[in-house]
């Protein structure tokens, strides 16, 4: 994967981007007025992270461009903050000062939501096994500005790590986050969601196994939530009780630990 900038070279964007590169063990390349498929095709890789003022995208050709945004996360999180009850944080028992493992966090939608409830007691670690999709991730939490200080402020206190879920849980002593979530993609497609669609080129597209759910209950002291879509087969494939959820297309099933 290589970094560069927009057309216009800014000086601090071109050094943002050389940093991101070393952090993250992929090659700055120069924009030098090229095109993205100029860039692919000289440097050999298609995939690139863009960076411009105030926006860090992720593109390249025959590719939908991945715009780093916190989407439905940011409107969830405007919900709980004037005191709404969200289902996710309700499926998890959550309360402030908990921490969370999200083994699959993509654009960090639902991270971004457990890191406001947690507070500055908890703590959130977002995992994303896509190399890609993490330095978007990384970087995006840590410079996106949405102009409301409270989201932007749990935003800059999830910690990123590049890794698998399953070797990360296996990794863990007993008992040591309170919540561990899941949000693989499903098994059948949601195809209408225009944020959710340039992420499939991206996202890790393999089903959650047996092993990972063992091992989330094992490093567990409260609850593993997995998100489906609604009467999705996966929840009893996986020993979750999904919880109804009215005409909703997507709903949670949970392992509470006892």
């Amino acid at each position: 994967m290589i970094i560069t900038t927009g057309e216009a070279e800014a000086a601090h964007l071109v050094s943002r981007a050389q940093c991101i590169a070393a952090e993250t063990g992929c090659r700055y390349v120069p924009r030098s007025g090229r095109s993205l498929a100029r860039l692919a095709a000289s440097s050999g890789d298609e995939d690139i992270l863009i960076l411009l003022e105030g926006h860090v995208r992720l593109g390249g050709p025959g590719k939908e461009t991945l715009e780093f945004h916190p989407s439905m996360g940011f409107v969830r999180l405007k919900r709980v903050m004037r005191g709404e009850t969200d289902l996710m944080l309700q499926a998890a028992r959550m309360e402030e000062g908990d921490s969370v493992l999200d083994c699959t966090a993509g654009l960090g939608t639902d991270a971004l939501v457990f890191s406001f409830k947690a507070g500055l007691s908890g703590h959130v670690t977002a995992l994303e096994s896509s190399h890609p999709l993490y330095v978007l991730l990384k970087e995006g939490l840590k410079t996106y500005t949405s102009h409301l200080a409270r989201s932007d402020e749990a935003m800059r206190r999830i910690e990123v790590k590049h890794s698998g879920h399953l070797e990360y849980l296996q990794s863990l002593p007993d008992k040591s986050v309170d919540i561990v979530y899941f949000d693989p993609m499903f098994r059948d497609p949601l195809t209408d969601s225009a944020s959710i669609n340039p992420l499939r080129h991206y996202a890790n597209g393999s089903a959650l196994d047996q092993l990972s759910v063992q091992e989330a209950v094992r490093v567990a002291r409260k609850s593993v939530v997995m998100k489906e879509k609604r009467n999705s087969p996966e929840f009893e494939r996986l020993g979750f009780e999904a919880m109804a959820r009215g005409n909703s297309k997507i709903t949670y099933g949970v392992i509470y630990i006892d």
